[in-house]
């Protein structure tokens, strides 16, 4: 799946994409990762604290999609109808909040 992401400067991840695989894959892409150490790792990498809470944002945005039902299962047949739900839901949760 990261193989298909767009071109980027940084990767915000969670601890679950913590491995050395992983990292030296978006390294050798040119993509600085940020992504926490898990507990149980003996060698430790650095990683950006201030830029990882960025990544509650995006999370945030997530939960407020999914609160709408034909958005989390996807009701839609068509991807253009899928995307202009999409596009509704997200001003209605910005709208709202």
């Amino acid at each position: 799946m990261l193989d298909a992401a767009p071109p980027a400067d940084e990767l915000l991840a969670d601890k679950a994409y913590d491995s050395d695989a992983v990292r030296e894959n978006l390294i050798d892409r040119g993509i600085r990762p940020v992504i926490p150490n898990k507990d149980d790792r003996r060698f430790l990498h650095p990683f950006d604290r201030k830029r990882y809470r960025d990544r509650n944002a995006i999370e945030r945005m997530f939960c407020r999609l999914k609160d709408f039902r034909r958005i989390a299962t996807r009701y839609d047949k068509l991807a253009r109808n899928y995307l202009a739900s999409l596009c509704l839901a997200a001003l209605v949760s910005c709208w709202l909040r």
